[in-house]
């Protein structure tokens, strides 16, 4: 569950985020849209604890995580995130990554997610090699697979197709449907534009000057 209450967030002059509030239910999947800079990522950074709002709470899975005078960090929100740029450590080959990434789980748990991730992503024969060995839309699985594999209640997705060609889209979105359904995550998907494809996907929230439209 995310409960944003009243959030806003400057940076120096400009109002990146005017009074927000937003929730979604336990296994809820949002899409939020708006133009370029309306701030939609500087939401999804607060919620992730990556920015510091000037005032407001984040609530997450009934637990206080943001506040007037409490900021918990963000490796202790549970939170998975999928940022506009694919992030993977240069010098840890792509298994690596996705290890790093599931070091929360048991260790016998984390062969077979690592194994389930990278195969509905299709990163199974990649897994070797290093991130400069990868393409664009390749390391973009691979940030997909990534946070999908831990199991997360919270999923964040900021823009998380970028650079893949159209049957590309339409593969990752379907993965990304499948973990929804299968594990029933909070998901909060953020797009500039409409995604056809996000079918399952029916909450449609639209945000514009820092502030949220309809909800």
């Amino acid at each position: 569950m995310i409960d944003v209450r009243h959030v806003s967030k400057r940076f120096e002059s400009a109002i990146a985020l005017d009074g927000v509030s937003l929730r979604l239910e336990p296994g809820e999947a949002a899409m939020l849209r708006g133009p370029s800079g309306c701030g939609k990522t500087t939401l999804l950074r607060v919620i992730a604890g990556l920015e510091t709002p000037d005032s407001g709470e984040i609530w997450l899975n009934g637990s206080q995580a943001s506040g007037p005078d409490l900021l918990i960090q963000p490796h202790k929100r549970n939170i998975a995130f999928v940022f506009q740029e694919p992030r993977l450590w240069p010098h840890m080959t792509v298994r690596q990554n996705l290890d790093f990434a599931l070091s929360s789980l048991k260790s016998d748990e984390r062969a077979p997610r690592l194994a389930l991730a990278a195969e509905n992503t299709g990163i199974t024969s990649m897994l070797n090699r290093y991130p400069a060995e990868l393409s664009v839309g390749q390391a973009r699985r691979v940030a997909l697979a990534r946070a999908l594999a831990p199991k997360r209640p919270l999923v964040l997705m900021d823009e998380p197709l970028t650079n893949l060609d159209e049957r590309g889209n339409r593969d990752m979105l379907e993965v990304i449907r499948r973990f929804w359904e299968e594990e029933r995550f909070s998901l909060l998907y953020v797009t500039h534009e409409a995604v056809d494809e996000a079918h399952f996907i029916r909450r449609m929230i639209m945000m514009n000057n820092g502030r949220i439209e309809n909800s």
